[in-house]
């Protein structure tokens, strides 16, 4: 609850506390979590010194924000960690159950407009990477040209993918320039809609032979994402689309994406290091048409059927070989617009908590088996840092 403090305290009877599993672990007597209002008031709480640690979820504060009296004193440290966990699957996803977003060449137009390298540069101070993958920053993910393992997998369902599939690298979206439209994605994304059959008419807008427009409206409902989706709408009128954006309240959101009532929104996939049955509801044809986490609507004979195999994996290795296909095989159908995930954690606490020089890849462990130096915390009290 807002206003609330929820205290835990180490208890020194437990059982277990020596077992060699638990050496290093658990270091504090106490552990403190303050519960706030909204993000601003607990980043003024953590500057007035109310709280100690930090896990920084903004990329403008992180670049603006951190210049208060304690970090220029060295009272309190400001880092970037290591994150070796599984990358968000964000993007813009389309609603692949009405058109023209039932086209490839249209899907793939459309993503050329969306400019990653611009945008962390300009709106995120260069804190994030491009995902490209629904498995980033994994051994699940794939890469580069397909191995003959992994098309062997593919090839008895080949004619439910693009032959790009088998003939090109893994999908990885073009690397574009630093001016927020790139023209060479312009003209490459242009091709694409004419080969679709959407020409550019007098008044700028592009129509198909039964004289419709190519429309597009990006279902959003939060503000923050406002100066991401509104640049992209800019890029897209300059080909020619008809595109707007329409921010509704949470409510609304939720509602409408249920009914599927949308042509694109942003969305992270919530993929595991350990794929199993869950997968189906992420990208099986049996949630398509129906309230899921099946997002865009995808159905697609291949892919459930690599879905089954990626299930049916018998060994660690064979998961991670079966799930890589699933990856080559989801990416080469451009059902979203790969947009961004963090590599590092960006904390800032008090300069009174110390970690291992190597942390574990999947966990910051904070709470952990991080731990409390008390001769710089003394020191700290004597300079008046609290």
């Amino acid at each position: 609850d807002v206003g609330k403090t929820v205290i835990y305290r180490r208890r020194d009877d437990y059982w277990g506390k020596d077992l060699p599993i638990n050496v290093g672990r658990s270091n504090f007597d106490t552990l403190r979590f303050e519960y706030y209002a909204d993000p601003t008031a607990a980043f003024e709480g953590f500057k007035a010194g109310e709280t100690t640690f930090r896990n920084e979820n903004s990329s403008l504060k992180w670049a603006q924000d951190y210049n208060f009296p304690a970090v220029e004193k060295g009272w309190v440290r400001k880092v970037e960690l290591p994150d070796g966990n599984l990358g968000s699957a964000q993007g813009f996803f389309y609603n692949l159950r009405r058109a023209p977003f039932d086209d490839i060449k249209v899907r793939e137009a459309l993503g050329l407009m969306f400019n990653f390298e611009w945008a962390n540069q300009t709106l995120f101070f260069g804190l994030y990477e491009r995902v490209d993958s629904f498995y980033e920053n994994s051994v699940l993910e794939a890469k580069g040209e397909i191995p003959a393992d992994e098309a062997a997998i593919l090839e008895p369902f080949r004619e439910f993918f693009p032959e790009s599939l088998f003939s090109e690298p893994a999908q990885t979206p073009p690397v574009s320039g630093t001016q927020q439209v790139d023209r060479a994605q312009v003209r490459a994304a242009g091709a694409l809609l004419d080969e679709a059959g959407w020409k550019v008419g007098e008044d700028g807008l592009r129509r198909n032979a039964d004289g419709e427009v190519l429309a597009i409206d990006i279902l959003n409902d939060s503000p923050a994402f406002d100066r991401v989706i509104n640049p992209f709408v800019e890029n897209l009128k300059r080909l020619g689309v008809d595109a707007t954006h329409t921010r509704v309240d949470s409510a609304q959101y939720t509602e409408r994406r249920r009914a599927h009532d949308f042509d694109m929104l942003v969305a992270t996939y919530g993929n595991s290091l350990t794929p199993g049955l869950g997968i189906k509801q992420w990208y099986g044809s049996e949630n398509a048409d129906v309230p899921s986490r099946n997002i865009a609507g995808l159905k697609n004979e291949g892919i459930d059927a690599l879905l089954d195999i990626v299930i049916a994996s018998k060994t660690r290795e064979e998961l991670n070989l079966n799930t890589r296909a699933l990856d080559r095989a989801l990416r080469s159908l451009h059902i979203w617009i790969p947009q961004w995930y963090k590599d590092v954690h960006t904390v800032a606490y008090l300069d009174v908590y110390r970690h291992p020089e190597t942390l574990p890849p999947f966990a910051l462990g904070v709470t952990d088996f991080w731990w409390y130096d008390q001769e710089r915390a003394d020191q700290l009290k004597e300079e008046g840092a609290f």
